[in-house]
């Protein structure tokens, strides 16, 4: 019950009483309240510290791999001869001389009218496959498309659309110039197996040989084929010398003609490649993984330490649990680590351990090292499940980190155990909440009524000196 008129009739600031003593009801869900602060601080800090565990896990994880120590780069002397991508190949050197570059074979009509023009209705069959050879050899998995076309719709453009929706691996098009419109074919991929033959069926006109109607689109290099139509490109394989050994390709990508190297050849002509070790990838791995191991260990030293300077604690100042990652982390960086017979510490490789625990990289060191990858690979990446004083760097930090970061590791743990607390916080605060609520409710009656009381006693105490007052002049007179 609220009160609409408190102190009226005593002239007691009853509001401000009960608001008084209100808030002194409420001092504990204060301190609930700056405890859950601090419990929601402590989960939030184990929250950034995860994020930061999980970065340098995939850091550690990609030095493990056995794609990152067998990057390399391809150098071509003339990228406009020959362009070369490098996809994990050996260490070499290759000569390359390309003497024919694969084409796709394209077909032309003579010239017609218009793009409107109607040859006819009949019946076309496209075939792939390498026609100039004697015998004929069609493209092995490759079906001829039969094509059956409707006298209102025979023109070039209906020709043309239809064509490219058969599937049949050829590609129309219609050529405008001043001498009219030309319908053009061309194979859908380039090499000799990629050729193909049109062969007319049916023609309505009733002569499949004549320059009129739908066989004007008949095209059959094979023995007593008829060819209609002009061929203005052969299709062709490409031809290449690669270190003294003749390669032929449908394509001109050499995609796994020597492992781990794709060419691309461009135009004819010798070039030289050269593979080696991709040194500045892996560089930017190993600089990736000492930058997350830094933001590691400076986040966990952040959030444990003590500022006397500002006399302020982090969030897991005197934690048990971040204090022992810390000392973890740490840990895993001291001694030796890997069977290398060239490097058995960080340091070895450039990699120096401040006292703070973070890394600090000696350039020189460290490029030098990279010259060696094979030793180097050792140190951060050798297995050795018997002898752990083996293990590289790299596996024994994944190791501890998908301890760390596991359901049932210590960050999961500790931060359910905090997440628990500040359950419990919050409910003891509603069930304080509830009891302030009833005892403001309690207090106003009780000050209502006392506000009441002492009104009536002050208006009886004035009509008891009123009549005083009437008496005394009464004998007076």
């Amino acid at each position: 019950m609220a009160i609409s008129s408190a102190g009226i009739g005593s002239g007691l600031d009853v509001g401000s009483i009960v608001s008084r003593l209100v808030d002194i009801e409420r001092q504990p869900i204060r301190q609930l309240q700056g405890e859950a602060t601090r419990l929601q601080t402590q989960i939030s800090a184990f929250g950034r510290v995860q994020g930061s565990f999980s970065t340098l896990r995939d850091a550690a994880s990609k030095l493990t791999q056995a794609s990152t120590w067998s990057a390399s780069t391809a150098t071509s002397t003339d990228t406009a001869l020959l362009g070369a991508t490098a996809t994990g190949g050996l260490k070499g050197n290759y000569s390359v001389a390309v003497s024919r570059l694969a084409a796709a074979q394209t077909l032309a009509t003579t010239a017609f009218a218009s793009a409107s023009t109607s040859l006819g209705s009949g019946t076309l069959r496209i075939e792939l496959g390498d026609f100039d050879s004697d015998p004929p050899v069609p493209k092995a998995g490759a079906t001829a498309v039969e094509l059956t076309i409707d006298p209102a719709k025979a023109s070039l453009t209906d020709i043309r659309d239809q064509i490219n929706g058969a599937g049949a691996g050829v590609a129309a098009s219609i050529v405008n110039d001043v001498s009219g419109a030309r319908l053009v074919l061309r194979s859908a991929a380039s090499g000799a197996e990629n050729g193909f033959r049109v062969q007319v069926m049916i023609d309505d006109d009733g002569d499949l040989n004549d320059a009129g109607g739908l066989s004007a689109l008949g095209f059959d290099p094979s023995a007593g084929g008829v060819s209609l139509m002009g061929r203005t490109q052969t299709a062709a394989n490409a031809l290449a010398v690669i270190n003294g050994v003749s390669v032929e390709s449908a394509s001109n990508t050499l995609d796994g003609t020597i492992e781990g190297l794709t060419l691309n050849l461009r135009k004819l002509g010798q070039a030289e490649v050269v593979v080696e070790p991709d040194t500045a990838a892996l560089k930017k791995s190993v600089d990736e993984f000492v930058n997350a191991y830094n933001e590691s260990i400076k986040l966990l030293r952040q959030q444990t330490s003590y500022d006397p300077a500002t006399q302020t604690a982090g969030p897991l100042q005197g934690d048990r649990s971040g204090n022992t990652m810390l000392t973890q982390l740490r840990g895993i960086f001291t001694g030796s680590g890997g069977i290398s017979a060239s490097y058995s510490r960080l340091a070895d490789v450039g990699l120096n351990l401040n006292t703070d625990g973070t890394i600090k990289v000696n350039a020189t060191k460290l490029t030098a090292a990279l010259a060696n990858g094979a030793e180097l690979k050792k140190l951060f990446s050798n297995v050795d499940t018997v002898t752990p004083a083996n293990e590289g760097f790299a596996n024994k930090l994944q190791g501890w980190l998908n301890q760390s970061l596991n359901s049932d590791g210590p960050l999961d743990s500790r931060t359910q155990s905090l997440q628990a607390r500040k359950r419990n916080n919050e409910q003891a605060q509603a069930r304080l909440e509830d009891r302030v609520a009833r005892t403001q409710l309690r207090l106003e009656r009780q000050y209502s009524a006392l506000d009441t009381r002492m009104g009536q006693l002050s208006g009886l105490a004035g009509y008891v000196s009123q009549q005083m007052s009437l008496l005394n002049n009464g004998n007076n007179s």
